[in-house]
């Protein structure tokens, strides 16, 4: 991937380069026509022939206007190749560990939920920093509900067969990104825009006889003009038609300013959504859940899809902002009732295709949700598809080679576990060992496995669990909370949920740090007990050794692991690999010893 992401980048800013140049000669062309244009028309002026006149004044407006056509449409292939750089920019960015240009996520954090804060799933640095390719903020919340909680085993598996398939159609994913990229940094959410504007009962306009005369208006101008030119001059009577049709826009110009300064300046934002529906309707899909989101994308009307709808839309509005226009606006209400014909057909659009855009924008964030976990995939293609299994209850997790996936891979140490002979892993060890890190990694793999995406293992087997954690437990100021009393909340909130939810599934590491040695042991025992005979399942990382003994009494639903050091030559050595049994090698006394602190190892009572 790191070789297509160079040549799309190294391609592209050649491509930039011819392009830019084309946009400045054609401006110079633009400029030229201008200049040698008045020349000529001050020249033919001069041999009083009309008609060599208008010929000429109509040759130098097409050729104008062939020019502005052109530009327009080479600044908008420029846009298209400046975002689709950006996206490819971006990915090798992120191969070199640095900051997504998407969203991280922040806004979605939640020191109440029962997971997110303690494995690192938002913010600065986090799994949703990773994954997410979403532009628009609707995206950004689908994908971001996927993680806060898990689906049931048929969407996790639609979900992987969809992604799996996007993962393949790499262009065909950056191109869909590229499209959509126009939304990223954008403060109005376009989907919550629309569905206010037109929803907005207010927005009714005109009468019977508006609906009837209007569209026949510019037609009273040409029969009039034909009249005039061939048969007898009416241009008096084309003068006053012209007056009353400027004053009846001036009368009900507040009414369409109305429609006007609601969705004023989003056309050019409309058309550019129907180019991205477009590439979805027009993609050929063999996934289920990919066959059904393209389904979605339709009109009520089968003979029109519904990226045309979007870009009718997008060109009444940006026809309708003409009005601003005082000079250009005036002229064509004389003669076309502009405002009024551009209204009308507003709300005709409105009336054929408000349900569909809406759902658009709903169908479009599930696409670009997949696009995060399909990129996942192409950019990792050493993580695995995990295997979802039936029963909680008759089933346990099963790890191979699991990693956390935001170590690098140069750090990063793989580990093995099975659950399927116990319900409790009791995890000891020294301190930074790894004990912390290996609950997280089974954690946060949970969550990329309930989202739809690959994981960071060889192999990942586990049921649908209600994933609870215990870890990064702080005192509140604003709350006027301890330490302790932050940890007995969230311990009361854990065994809260796995009473009542027998798929629980709970990480605690290192519980009742807020009190002395002798509570702690106490109460770490009593709360182990506790879970054990709610039949809870999860993992307990401790310092505390004295808690392996809880496996001689639960010998089929306790099992003990531990992570241990090595001393060498004076030095610790970790090798952060899991082990079975609990732990007998501890190195605090070696941490202090190398900041200058002797411990007496000696006997105390």
């Amino acid at each position: 991937m790191k070789e297509f992401y160079t040549r799309n980048i190294t391609t592209t800013e050649a491509e930039l380069v011819v392009i830019e140049k084309k946009v400045n000669t054609n401006s110079l062309l633009r400029l030229a026509v201008i200049l040698l244009g008045g020349t000529i028309l001050f020249k033919i002026f001069q041999l009083n022939n009309v008609l060599l006149l208008l010929v000429a004044v109509m040759v130098i407006i097409l050729l104008f206007s062939f020019l502005i056509l052109r530009q327009s449409k080479l600044e908008k292939k420029r846009e298209e190749k400046r975002a689709f750089l950006r996206v490819n920019r971006n990915e090798m960015d992120l191969l070199q560990g640095h900051v997504n240009m998407y969203s991280n996520g922040e806004q979605f954090e939640d020191g109440k939920h029962p997971y997110i804060s303690d494995l690192d799933v938002f913010g600065p640095h986090s799994l949703f920093a990773k994954v997410n390719r979403s532009a628009t903020p609707d995206g950004v919340e689908r994908l971001a509900s996927w993680f806060l909680k898990s689906a049931n085993k048929e969407v996790i598996c639609s979900r992987q067969q969809a992604s799996a398939e996007l993962a393949v159609k790499k262009e065909w994913a950056q191109d869909l990104q590229t499209r959509l990229l126009f939304n990223l940094g954008q403060k109005t959410n376009i989907k919550t825009f629309l569905t206010t504007y037109l929803g907005d009962g207010s927005l009714n306009f005109g009468s019977w006889f508006m609906k009837i005369y209007v569209p026949i208006a510019p037609l009273l101008f040409l029969t009039g003009g034909i009249v005039s030119i061939f048969v007898y001059p009416v241009w008096g009577y084309l003068a006053i038609l012209g007056l009353i049709h400027f004053c009846w826009s001036m009368a009900l110009g507040g009414k369409v300013g109305h429609f006007s300064s609601r969705i004023d300046k989003i056309g050019a934002t409309l058309v550019a959504y129907s180019d991205a529906v477009r590439l979805v309707e027009n993609e050929h899909f063999t996934t289920d859940l990919n066959i059904h989101l393209q389904e979605e994308l339709k009109t009520d009307h089968a003979e029109k899809k519904l990226s045309q709808a979007f870009r009718e839309l997008g060109n009444l509005v940006d026809k309708l902002d003409a009005r601003n226009n005082i000079l250009v606006g005036s002229i064509l209400n004389i003669i076309f009732l502009w405002d009024f014909r551009q209204v009308l057909s507003i709300v005709k659009w409105k009336e054929n295709y408000e349900g569909n855009i809406v759902h658009a924008f709903d169908v479009m964030a599930d696409f670009e949700a997949l696009l995060g976990l399909s990129t996942l995939q192409r950019n990792e293609p050493d993580w695995t598809t995990p295997v979802i299994l039936d029963s909680h209850l008759e089933e346990g997790m099963q790890a191979e080679d699991i990693n956390h996936p935001l170590i690098p891979v140069g750090q990063a140490v793989a580990n093995s576990y099975d659950a399927r002979n116990h319900r409790v892993a009791l995890v000891t060890g020294s301190n930074m060992a790894g004990k912390s890190t290996f609950l997280r990694t089974i954690g946060i793999n949970a969550v990329l496995a309930y989202a739809g995406a690959v994981v960071c293992a060889k192999q990942f087997k586990l049921p649908i669990y209600r994933l609870v954690t215990y870890m990064r437990i702080k005192d509140s100021l604003n709350e006027s909370t301890s330490t302790f009393k932050a940890e007995l909340d969230r311990m009361k909130f854990i065994l809260g949920i796995v009473e009542v939810a027998d798929d629980s599934f709970f990480l605690i590491d290192e519980m009742l740090r807020g009190t002395n040695s002798v509570d702690k042991y106490l109460g770490s025992r009593a709360v182990i007990k506790k879970l054990i005979a709610m039949n809870g399942r999860g993992m307990v990382a401790t310092h505390d050794l004295q808690l392996a003994t809880l496996e001689g009494e639960y010998p089929s639903i306790l099992q003990n692991y531990h992570f241990d050091i090595r001393i060498k030559e004076g030095e610790m050595l970790f090798d952060y690999k899991l082990k079975d049994g609990q732990c007998t090698v501890f190195n605090a006394s070696l941490l202090l010893k190398g900041i200058g602190i002797d411990v007496d190892n000696t006997s105390f009572t």
